[in-house]
């Protein structure tokens, strides 16, 4: 299981059926403060919960009220509260894994939004597997959340709450899907490397399970075709795995290196990818970028202190889940008001670091 976040209930991770909560401490309740003043539950409730029928209740007697409840430390039952008004004021949140890099970014984005408005959440990496993705799914219905927010995460279906997803190009009815500009992303790198003068490009795919990787790579293609480059087969490589360390962008650069294809420039899937594949580069005794230069995608917190520091497609992922909290939020207070599905489109930035450079005047490398 992941590290729990400061706006998350708790987490759980059905991969080890472990669940984290929250030392449970006897609550006091509010005929307890009732009692402590000598008044009636209701006229302490609607002092506590900030009724207008408080302003009838002498200001004199408002302050031993909470006078008393500061003393007993008590804490209104927002979760039974919610429940009487219909709402829980909890979002169930669905990522992959939680690490340095994509899911991590977004999170930042979507927690700031749903504190903002009050709003707490579940987080539940379910690891892209199918049966464990139904099965969260499922857990947070009978945990009465108001919505569900997925984050990279393929649905076979969704269940009838209000769904936001990120980076899920597969449209279901009544969800909201916040999107990147995958035609602009790829024409962003391709140019900027044909720019250079690079003709050789290597690129790597994303592993088969992640939403991102198809949509990409088509748009990658397209943006080849335009900038007037051949893509040899020989020069792609997906990712393998679902570790969301290095390794896999490691291994596919030195399965690229291997082919004997030459070649002066890679194209990574994500930054992470892209740090793995220059170590390889490396090790095979080339430079980056005099060599070989190299292009990520994210622009994730490290990206700019790495040796040399990385070129990146910038996601504005904070900006993402913020939008994501901010759909989902709306879906929740009026859903009637919305189409059955909608698309949100963001825009991605080039980040020139030192990563990339001309290609040396030679016979590429391979």
């Amino acid at each position: 299981a992941a590290k729990r976040r400061p706006g998350s209930l708790w987490q759980t991770s059905l991969v080890s059926g472990t669940t984290k909560r929250e030392p449970v401490h006897k609550r006091v309740s509010l005929k307890m403060v009732a009692e402590k003043v000598g008044l009636s539950s209701a006229a302490v409730s609607r002092v506590l919960n900030g009724s207008p029928a408080a302003k009838s209740i002498p200001k004199e007697t408002q302050e031993r009220i909470l006078a008393a409840a500061r003393l007993l430390n008590y804490r209104p039952n927002l979760l039974a509260r919610s429940l009487r008004r219909g709402q829980s004021h909890t979002v169930g949140v669905l990522v992959p894994e939680v690490s340095e890099g994509y899911a991590t970014l977004v999170l930042a984005g979507l927690e700031q939004g749903l504190l903002q408005a009050g709003y707490f959440y579940y987080l539940i990496s379910h690891h892209h597997r199918v049966d464990l993705i139904e099965q969260s799914q499922a857990m947070l219905v009978e945990r009465a959340v108001d919505g569900i927010v997925a984050i990279d995460t393929a649905f076979q279906r969704h269940r009838p709450l209000p769904t936001v997803t990120v980076s899920c190009p597969d449209k279901h009815e009544w969800v909201t899907n916040i999107v990147l500009n995958h035609k602009r992303a790829a024409e962003l790198a391709i140019d900027h490397l044909a720019g250079l003068g690079h003709r050789h490009i290597a690129i790597i795919k994303g592993q088969s399970f992640s939403s991102d990787t198809e949509p990409r790579w088509q748009a990658i293609q397209q943006a080849a075709a335009k900038a007037n480059l051949k893509l040899n087969p020989e020069l792609v490589a997906q990712l393998e795995g679902d570790s969301p360390s290095h390794e896999p962008g490691y291994f596919a650069a030195q399965r690229l290196l291997a082919s004997k294809a030459p070649f002066t420039a890679i194209f990574a899937f994500n930054d992470v990818s892209a740090i793995g594949a220059i170590r390889a580069v490396r090790e095979a005794g080339l430079r980056v970028p005099q060599d070989v230069s190299v292009v990520g995608f994210d622009d994730v917190q490290s990206a700019a202190f790495q040796n040399p520091a990385l070129t990146t497609v910038r996601q504005p992922l904070r900006t993402m889940g913020f939008l994501a909290a901010e759909a989902i939020i709306r879906l929740i207070a009026s859903p009637s008001e919305h189409p059955p599905s909608r698309q949100v489109i963001v825009d991605p930035e080039l980040v020139v670091r030192d990563s990339t450079c001309p290609p040396t005047p030679r016979k590429p490398t391979r």
